[in-house]
């Protein structure tokens, strides 16, 4: 099976936004509260289509 697993060290992450290089290359590249900044630096590093995900704090329910 599959890694399902998004973001690698969640307690680090929470309550934050974090890009990366892709789907399949998960490893965070920049992180913050702010999404357009976290979008921002990751553009800085070149960085073309970056993934931006919001990690929840835990316990915490997000409705869609």
């Amino acid at each position: 099976m599959k890694d399902l697993v998004l973001v690698r060290n969640q307690g680090k992450y929470s309550g934050k936004y974090v890009a990366m290089r892709s789907f399949k290359n998960k490893k965070v590249i920049a992180s913050g509260t702010d999404p357009l900044k976290v979008y921002g630096r990751a553009k800085k590093l070149g960085v073309k289509e970056p993934v931006i995900l919001y990690v929840p704090q835990k316990d915490e329910v997000l409705i869609y």
